[in-house]
């Protein structure tokens, strides 16, 4: 990098630099969205359309086959997952998945594991969740799931406060 390159990325006025924003592991409560399976809302920019989440699945548990409208980066944090259409690429703990736009698949938790799975996912526009015909069954996009995610902890009298919503 030159001294040219360093200036367009210095920094002019610290007062209007932003503030990073922190969510430790527990900061946030899990809730239950479908049978086996749990999500952790971190963080939705309704701007842009990203959600991002941790998602808990007992071992055995599904999510409804989707397609994605937009890219997805995920990380696994504990157990084995893979999808169905592709079972033998098994993500583990510390695997790194990318998803293009357009993919289909069904997420499936290892049912031979005695812990559950827990993954991280930065999700760009909705998962367009399909019935087995292939018809479209429901849209879970950034803003669907804030509402839900909201709901549920509502319901069950669970803090919040700490959710990172931007764009909205």
């Amino acid at each position: 990098m030159n001294a040219s390159d360093a200036r367009r990325y210095a920094v002019t006025s610290l007062a209007a630099t932003p503030h990073t924003q922190h969510l430790g592991p527990d900061d946030l409560p899990f809730v239950t969205i479908s049978e086996g399976v749990e999500l952790q809302l971190l963080h939705v920019d309704l701007s842009t359309g990203l959600w991002v989440n941790r998602t808990r699945l007992k071992p055995g548990a599904s999510v409804i086959r989707h397609l994605h409208a937009g890219p997805v980066h995920a990380v696994t944090l504990q157990g084995r997952w893979y999808y169905r259409e592709s079972p033998d690429q098994v993500n583990v703990a510390g695997s790194y998945l990318f998803e293009p736009a357009g993919s289909v698949h069904t997420l499936q938790a290892a049912a031979d594991q005695d812990e559950d799975t827990l993954a991280w996912f930065a999700i760009w526009g909705p998962n367009i969740n399909l019935l087995d015909s292939g018809e479209v069954h429901s849209v879970f996009d950034a803003g669907t799931a804030l509402r839900i995610y909201r709901e549920l902890c509502a319901a069950a009298r669970l803090n919040i406060d700490k959710l990172i919503v931007a764009g909205a």
